[in-house]
């Protein structure tokens, strides 16, 4: 799954970089950050690269879909979030089996966006709500209900407003807006495909 997001081809994430080369860049931006910053020199630096390479782990390419999602909160910026998180969890068991460490990799994901909010999910998430409803309901309990409350924390109409409670998921939301606004969107067409969800050079 997570070389199927190296290509560009399938998963471009912004612009012509692919989902693969946007969660590689952000684990090593995330590890320079907590090498070369003193404030950070206290972070898991396992658990922030782990919160790095799965933040992003969606479902389906954003751009140029034709899925129409039911409600505005219920759109790709606000759900991919929650959308990793399940995806890490169904497809990275190994890394989530200490209770602890969990919460800390989902929370860090789910918030990884902040200060855009991430969707509050509840306990029957439906498809129409995100595209791998189906999967949440197979997680254990116990994840489900870290997901849930992670992301109905600090909550105004339906959408978390709440940073990380880690210092690790926060050093990644941090290293994300590095990559994203410093490395790959950095010209109005770029920027303009993320409003827009439409890239055209993409079928």
């Amino acid at each position: 799954e997570f070389l199927k997001r190296c290509n560009a081809n399938v998963y471009a994430h912004h612009d012509n970089y692919s989902l693969g080369d946007h969660l590689l860049k952000d684990a090593l931006t995330t590890y320079k950050l907590i090498k070369t910053n003193k404030k950070y020199q206290k972070a898991n630096l396992k658990v922030a690269l782990y919160i790095a390479l799965f933040h992003d782990l969606y479902e389906n390419p954003w751009q140029n879909s034709l899925h129409k999602k039911e409600h505005f909160i219920n759109k790709h910026g606000f759900v991919h979030p929650l959308e990793a998180a399940i995806n890490a969890l169904s497809w990275y068991p190994k890394y989530f089996k200490d209770d602890k460490t969990a919460f800390l990799i989902i929370d860090g994901i789910i918030h990884h966006m902040h200060p855009f909010p991430v969707r509050c999910a509840r306990k029957k998430i439906q498809t129409i709500e995100i595209s791998n409803g189906l999967k949440f309901k197979k997680l254990n309990i116990k994840y489900q209900r870290m997901i849930i409350k992670s992301s109905n924390r600090f909550k105004i109409f339906g959408l978390s407003f709440s940073r990380s409670k880690s210092l690790e998921g926060r050093i990644v939301a941090k290293a994300d807006k590095i990559v994203s606004f410093k490395k790959e969107l950095r010209n109005f067409k770029s920027l303009k495909s993320c409003l827009t969800g439409r890239l055209k050079h993409i079928n």
